[in-house]
């Protein structure tokens, strides 16, 4: 990260990594409009990070209201959470 990027929270790197796993599906802002969900799957709690990640470029949001992750977004996501990955593989 270099000094003029602006700082991701935690929860905003968490949502940039579940967006870039979500690949050309996205993610949707919240539940499906014809009722309720399963237990298993509660509405999305991220939509506001989502929102931030597409004012900082990362992330924009398509026509059908899905996000998805843009070439900048994948760049800082290699950057920033695959680095923290390879560097917990060195420590064990």
């Amino acid at each position: 990260m270099s000094w003029d990027e602006l700082y991701l929270e935690t929860c905003c790197r968490s949502a940039l990594h579940r967006l870039v796993l979500s690949g050309e599906t996205g993610r949707p802002v919240g539940p499906p409009p014809e009722g309720r969900m399963p237990d298993f799957r509660a509405p999305l709690k991220d939509r506001s990070c989502l929102l931030r990640l597409a004012g900082m470029g990362l992330a924009r949001q398509r026509e059908d209201g899905r996000f998805e992750v843009t070439p900048a977004g994948v760049q800082r996501h290699d950057r920033e959470i695959l680095s923290m990955r390879r560097a917990r593989r060195r420590w064990r």
